[in-house]
Formats: structure tokens, C-alpha cells, sequence
């Protein structure tokens, strides 16, 4: 069954050049069936292969597939191969499943757009992709799928083109990211002029044989590939992107900017992992970005009136929180949380996408409420994910994978009590603004006039992904409860497992009480802020302090206005004050003279014969004196 890895990332890209080729001459339900399909049938033959690794785990606990030779120039040779171990198979499971989900979600929610077919084209291309990237042998093709992710979620965020704003957006979102995939190449540049390789498995092995702990070329490149991760996972102060990318259609939210995409860079640095171990200097820097993040995204998200946008930087908190983890060493925490992250987040976006369908498109929040007697499906779904994004106790899926982070962050050997009161503090306003959510859209008096229920699709999506909310999480439990460590056990044939301190029993306790009061106290201060007392929060704005800090929150602590002031203004007047270099010179002076030649050559054309004969006889004369006589 093993062998038939390649064709995970094939089946999607199939459907990609089907949709491509004659996808506009299908019918929509054809359409539908190719994509959801080629998906699915992904999805599937990744179970299949998922139960043959783990029930007869291959020699190495990781399976090696060379299909073709890519390159090989000047003694550098790249391979089409693909690597399935513990973490490939953890991200494809994840890409797979929730994808097709979206998929099938999206082939109702899209139905009535036009350009149904280039949609499902570029989705397909996204799956495709993204499978590429997570399976790849070597950081080369690994570099192919992340720059084709890139150019997916410029097509998808753009998706709506004929609305310039959407093209502003996904222009950002591209050009933001080219930063951080700048840097990551540079980084590649370096691993192979001084490790002779970019196989991902040889590459680790030759770095740690070759460079101490701490050597300058190793916090060099990892400083770089961080870089890319960065740009990528919309981590500071690369994450002003991910909000406008909000522009696209509900389903890219859901796929592209909460599911899959933007936790490439916790995969890149996970898989990556030997050479950061390395770097500790830069593993540090992993988790102290990770802590400010996930403050700064959190308290932005706390501001925003666009239902969307709240979810967009939440995203780039719960990321923040997978950096913390892999700053401190706990890899198969961050990459727990990720996959729970991918069930809730993905549930969320979808349903508020059904919010947004029903309510005609709107998106602000303060034009809603009153909603759960009307959509109680959405509803319901919606508070689950809310719940599990929030870390409810016990039995959300959040809960298990935020707890494990924030445990790691106290006790592991790399973690520190200001780590943890960073993350325990976001807990607290990812408690606060989801509830906000929660208590502004469902609860309260209607506002605005709602359509019917959507169809069977959409609401079977919202029940399998609020069922793995909810379920997802009890494959790692702590030894305070009933101590299941089916994920990290599975996950430890790739990733190192921590080592140092861990917590004590008491310990551990102490901290699993305080994480589940943070969230319930959450919780209980939205309801009293934003549902039981708004003039409470309506008092605090309302004085020039509050007002000023809401402001800038809700602008993303201005970031854009910085960069807009520091990089693009004076990029443009640059640009504006040299539009008469020497090299236009040069280009538009060649221009001239070859009108001048123009103008003089075209008057020699009188129409009479005797002179163009005279012309003829004297440029041969001229001809033969040159080579008589030279």
C-alpha cells in the first residue's frame, strides 16, 4: 500500500489539469464531482496508507518513493521524490481530510458564483501543492510546493478580481510573503554550498556531523528558513497579509488561511528540526515571536468588527502558539495543536460562512444577532469550535493540545514563567474575543433579515468537523487524567522527544487548573461585556485612552502604516525620482535615433527610378573601392 503514496499529491492535480482543460465546458455538477472527487479519493488512499504505516511500520519507521530525476547540473542533482514518515503522514492526513471537507462545503457554498470551474481548478492546484510540500524527499521540491501554495492563495484571495480591493489584497499577500521565501532561498543557497545537499534526511545528518551547537553558518541558515516560516505562517512582523487575505471566499479562509497554508512554517520547521537544534540562539527567537504574536494578534482580534478579520487573527495567534511550542522544544505539541487547530478553525470559518450566506453577505458582527434560533445548526457548530478554540476543559479538542504547549512552555527544558504567562494570557483573550463572537452574532436582538438553512453538504461538513473538534484531542491526554500519549508516541519515530525536567505530578495539576480557570473566566467576562453589561465595555471605549487603544488595535497595532511610511512611500518616491536614470536615457535615446534614421531614410524615397538607379551604381562603386583598396 506504501507504494502508492504518489498518488496523493497526484489525484489532485489530475482534477487540477481536468478542470483546467475542460472544466468551463462542464456542467457545475460535474464539476463538483471532479474536485470533490479527486480530493477524496486522496483522502482515502491516505487512510488506507496511514493504516498500513501504522499497523506494519516500514524499516526506519519511514517509507522513501523516487519517482523520476529532477536536475543534475554541475555535481547538484534533485530528485521527484517523496519521504513519508510520522510527521508527513500527520500533515497529509490533515491536508486530505479537512480538505476535502472544504471541498464538498464549498461546492454548495460557490454554486452561484461565476467562475465555478477556475475555482475548483485553483483549489485542486492548492491540495495539490501543499501535498507536494509536505511530502517532499528534499528542501528543492519542498521550495516548488511552498512557492506554489504562494501562488494559489494570490489566485484564491483575488478570486473576486473584478473588485479591485481583492486584487489589492492578494497582491499583499504575495508580495509579503516573497520576503519571507526570499530569505528561505537564500538559506537553501547556503545548505548546499556548505553541506553539499539539500535531501532533507542526508542534509540533517551532514549538519550535525559538521557544525557544533551553535556554529555561525547553522544560526545563519536557520535564521534564513525562519525567515520563510515567518512570511508563511503570518508570524511578526510578517503577518499584516493574513487579514486582508480575509478578501477571498469563505472556503479559502478556511483552507488556505486557517487549515493548511499558514502552518507550512511550523511543518518547515519542524521538519527542519535537526538544524535548529543547532541554533539555539534562534530557537529562542522562535519562541519569544511566538509569545508576542499570539499577544499581539489576540488583543487585535478583540477590536475587529468583521467576522472574518476575528477569525484571521486568530489565526495568527494559534500559530504563535505553535511557534512557542517549537521554541521550547516541543515539537509534537506545536504539531498537536496545528492539527486540532485545522479541525476547529477550519469549523469556524465554515460557519460563519453560512452566517455570511444567509445574512446576504454581511460581515460585520454588530449587524447580526439573535441567529441561533434561525441557524441553529451554524449555531451550534459554531459554539463548538468556539469552545474548542477557547481551550474549554476536558472536552474540547483545543484544550488537550493549548494545555500540552503551556506545560512544555513551564517545564520544558527550553521553557520559562514568562513564556507561559504569555501564553496563558493569550488563552485568556482567545476566551474573551471568540465568546465576543459568539454573544454578538448568536445571541441578543435579530438585526437583519435571514434566508433559509443551507443545504445538506454545508451541514454535514459542520457536523464532521465539530465531531473532530471535540474527539480529535483524546489522542493525547495527561498523566492527570487518564495519561493517553497515542500522538506523541506515534510521533516520536520522527520528532526528538523533549528532554530535561517535566513537570511533576503537582505540578502539572497546578498548571491544568489554572489553563481551565483562564478559559472559563474568559468566557464569563465576554458574556458580561459583551451580552449581560455592554455599557461596561461601551464605558471603556468610550474614554480618549480606550478609544486610542481600540483604534490601534484594530488597525494591527500599525504595522501597515509603518511599513507604509518606512518602506513603500519611499520605495515610490524612488522609483518616481529616478524615472529619468541612465538607463532610460540609454533605452528611450536608441528610440530616438532610430526615428531620426527613419525620417532621413524616408526621404530618400522620391518614386523616381533615375535616382534610386544613380544610388545603386554609386554604393556599388563605394563597395568595390572599400575591398580594392582595404
Amino acid at each position: 500500500m506504501l507504494e502508492l503514496v504518489w498518488t496523493i499529491p497526484a489525484l489532485p492535480f489530475a482534477g487540477f489539469l481536468t478542470l483546467v482543460l475542460v472544466g468551463p465546458r462542464l456542467s457545475r455538477q460535474a464539476v463538483a464531482c471532479i474536485a470533490v472527487g479527486t480530493v477524496g479519493a486522496s483522502a482515502l488512499i491516505s487512510l488506507l496508507i496511514a493504516s498500513s504505516f501504522i499497523g506494519a511500520p516500514p524499516a526506519g519507521y519511514a517509507y522513501s518513493q523516487t519517482l523520476w530525476e529532477w536536475m543534475s547540473v554541475a555535481g547538484f542533482t534533485a530528485k521527484i521524490a517523496l519521504y513519508l514518515d510520522a510527521l508527513a503522514l500527520v500533515m497529509v492526513l490533515v491536508v486530505t481530510i479537512v480538505g476535502c471537507l472544504i471541498h464538498l462545503y464549498a461546492s454548495e457554498f460557490m454554486e452561484g458564483e461565476e467562475g465555478y470551474s477556475r475555482f475548483f481548478a485553483y483549489m485542486n492546484l492548492f491540495v495539490a501543492m501543499m501535498l507536494t510540500l509536505v511530502l517532499a524527499d528534499n528542501l528543492l521540491l519542498l521550495y516548488l510546493g511552498w512557492e506554489g501554495v504562494g501562488l494559489c492563495s494570490y489566485l484564491l484571495i483575488g478570486f473576486w478580481y473584478r473588485d479591485a480591493a481583492n486584487g489589492l489584497a492578494a497582491r499583499k499577500a504575495f508580495i509579503v510573503t516573497r520576503i519571507g521565501d526570499t530569505a528561505m532561498a537564500i538559506g537553501l543557497f547556503l545548505l548546499w554550498t556548505h553541506l553539499g545537499t539539500l535531501d532533507i534526511q542526508e542534509l540533517m545528518r551532514r549538519a550535525m556531523q559538521v557544525w557544533p551547537v551553535g556554529a555561525g553558518l547553522a544560526t545563519a541558515t536557520a535564521a534564513l528558513l525562519l525567515g520563510g516560516a515567518l512570511g508563511k505562517s503570518a508570524q511578526l512582523p510578517l503577518q499584516t497579509w493574513l487579514p486582508d487575505a480575509m478578501a477571498g471566499p469563505t472556503p479559502v479562509s478556511a483552507l488556505i488561511h486557517a487549515a493548511t497554508m499558514v502552518t507550512a512554517g511550523v511543518y518547515l520547521i519542524a521538519r527542519t528540526h535537526g538544524l535548529f537544534t543547532l541554533a539555539p540562539q534562534v530557537m529562542a527567537a522562535v519562541a519569544v515571536i511566538g509569545a508576542l504574536t499570539l499577544l499581539v494578534a489576540g488583543c487585535s482580534a478583540l477590536t475587529q468588527r468583521d467576522i472574518k478579520r476575528v477569525l484571521a487573527y486568530s489565526t495568527i495567534s494559534q500559530i504563535g502558539y505553535m511557534f512557542l511550542a517549537l521554541g521550547v522544544g516541543a515539537w509534537s505539541a506545536a504539531i498537536f495543536h496545528l492539527m486540532t487547530h485545522a479541525f476547529f478553525k477550519a469549523l469556524l470559518f465554515l460557519a460563519a460562512g453560512v452566517v455570511i450566506l444567509r445574512l446576504h453577505h454581511e460581515h460585520d458582527i454588530f449587524r447580526m444577532g439573535g441567529l441561533r434560533h434561525r441557524l441553529p445548526v451554524a449555531f451550534w457548530t459554531f459554539l463548538i469550535g468556539s469552545a474548542s478554540l477557547a481551550a474549554l476543559p476536558f472536552v474540547t479538542a483545543g484544550f488537550y493540545s493549548k494545555e500540552w504547549i503551556l506545560r512544555e512552555a513551564w517545564a520544558g527544558p527550553a521553557g520559562s514563567p514568562w513564556l507561559w504567562a504569555a501564553g496563558t494570557i493569550g488563552a485568556l483573550l482567545t476566551s474573551i474575543y471568540i465568546f465576543r463572537v459568539v454573544f454578538r452574532v448568536f445571541f441578543g436582538t435579530p438585526q437583519a433579515q435571514v434566508d433559509d438553512e443551507p443545504g445538506l453538504r454545508m451541514h454535514l461538513v459542520l457536523l464532521v468537523l465539530a465531531v473532530l473538534s471535540v474527539v480529535g484531542g483524546f489522542v493525547e491526554v495527561p498523566q492527570t487524567l487518564v495519561h493517553i500519549t497515542y500522538f506523541s508516541d506515534f510521533l516520536h519515530t520522527a520528532l526528538p522527544s523533549p528532554s530535561g525536567v517535566h513537570a511533576e505530578f503537582g505540578t502539572e495539576l497546578t498548571l491544568q487548573i489554572i489553563a481551565s480557570v483562564v478559559s472559563l473566566l474568559g468566557i464569563v467576562l465576554a458574556y458580561f461585556l459583551f451580552l449581560s453589561r455592554p455599557q461596561a465595555i461601551d464605558a471603556l471605549t468610550g474614554t480618549a485612552w480606550g478609544a486610542a487603544v481600540q483604534r490601534w488595535w484594530f488597525a494591527g497595532w500599525g504595522f501597515d502604516w509603518v511599513y507604509d511610511r518606512l518602506v513603500v512611500e519611499p520605495y515610490i518616491w524612488v522609483a518616481q525620482v529616478n524615472k529619468d536614470d541612465v538607463l532610460d536615457a540609454i533605452s528611450r535615446g536608441t528610440a530616438r535615433f532610430a526615428r531620426q534614421a527613419h525620417r532621413l531614410l524616408g526621404q530618400t524615397q522620391t518614386g523616381q527610378v533615375r535616382w534610386y538607379a544613380a544610388s545603386i551604381a554609386a554604393g556599388s562603386a563605394i563597395f568595390i573601392a572599400l575591398a580594392v583598396f582595404l
